[in-house]
């Protein structure tokens, strides 16, 4: 057995973390062990490696808050679920490892047939996607959305999930050579960030007001997005992609009442009900066994290539998300 362990921080987060052996511990009562099938590797990852993220766990940590597991063993006293099921992994439970003990209360049964690469990705980037959709602004079939980062996993699941509801989507990129990796993902608008988006913006929806905005990237951006909203529009930040602080003129604060907010998906847990969070998940999980939501991936990696795994999802213009497989091809 193995897990991708760091000691440190520091500011190149490939270098402050490795593979190690390790000996699972005997189970106790109600619990099981999890062969760990897929990881995904995300931004908040390569920030809690580097010390930058909002919420830091102990060291010696393991890295990965999601993924996707197969039980392996069960302890005593578990009843449910049995050797074989996929299982969601806990969050932030130290993902990345070939395999782990957890409490076998409150974990998420998923599909058995369902691509265990797509399920692993479905704890954090689909339910921020769904509820900034949804918890924010009471948006209508027809209603127009704007987002930057488009071409991130957020971003794909944004527009996928706006498309069922009727929504439709301006999808802001940073780079000209990002606009077909969007447009595959089943975007109708996409445009190149710059200083005259809120014009471009404007055009594209014929001057019907844009209710709701979001802001992956901060700086200028930020300002960007604001500005192309309608009166009384709706800024939802989750993100400093450019490790900048949010810029906005005052002007779209005093004269077009645009309101500036911030989501942190951490937070909504906390928050949240069991019946919410089943209610979410349940709508995501369903979409995802079924193919009707997916998200590229760009390479996958072995636990014992941590190192270049980390090295890749940290560094610009990927089209795609970087997966560990820690027991192999699945």
């Amino acid at each position: 057995m193995k897990k991708a362990q760091y000691a440190q921080r520091g500011p190149v987060p490939q270098d402050v973390i490795e593979a190690v052996e390790f000996e699972a511990p005997p189970l106790g009562a109600g619990q099981v062990l999890i062969e760990v099938l897929a990881a995904p590797i995300n931004p908040s990852d390569v920030l809690t490696l580097t010390g930058e993220y909002g919420l830091l766990p102990p060291l010696p940590a393991v890295g990965g808050n999601e993924g996707v597991g197969r039980i392996a063993a069960v302890g005593p006293e578990v009843a449910h679920p049995q050797v074989g099921q996929t299982v969601l992994l806990p969050i932030q439970g130290g993902t990345w490892a070939t395999h782990l003990v957890a409490s076998a209360k409150g974990l998420v049964p998923l599909p058995d047939g369902a691509d265990p690469k797509q399920l692993a990705m479905i704890t954090i980037n689909p339910p921020t996607a769904l509820l900034m959709l949804s918890e924010f602004v009471d948006l209508q079939p027809g209603d127009w959305v704007i987002q930057n980062a488009a071409n991130s996993a957020v971003g794909s699941y944004l527009i996928q999930l706006a498309k069922r509801r009727g929504l439709r989507t301006i999808n802001v990129v940073r780079r000209e050579s990002a606009v077909e990796a969007v447009r595959a993902a089943g975007a109708e608008v996409v445009l190149v960030d710059g200083d005259d988006l809120a014009k471009r913006a404007r055009e594209v929806t014929e001057k019907v007001p844009i209710r709701l905005g979001i802001d992956a990237v901060g700086g200028i951006a930020t300002q960007h997005i604001a500005q192309s909203l309608g009166e009384g529009g709706v800024l939802v930040n989750y993100g400093a992609m450019s490790g900048e602080a949010c810029s906005i003129s005052p002007a779209s604060f005093v004269f077009r009442d645009v309101t500036l907010r911030g989501f942190w998906l951490s937070r909504w847990f906390q928050a949240a009900t069991p019946q919410r969070r089943a209610e979410v998940f349940g709508e995501i999980g369903r979409l995802v066994a079924s193919g009707q939501l997916t998200a590229r991936v760009q390479a996958t990696y072995g636990l014992d290539q941590i190192k270049q795994a980390v090295a890749a999802a940290a560094a610009g213009e990927r089209d795609g998300k970087i997966l560990i497989l820690p027991n192999g091809p699945v």
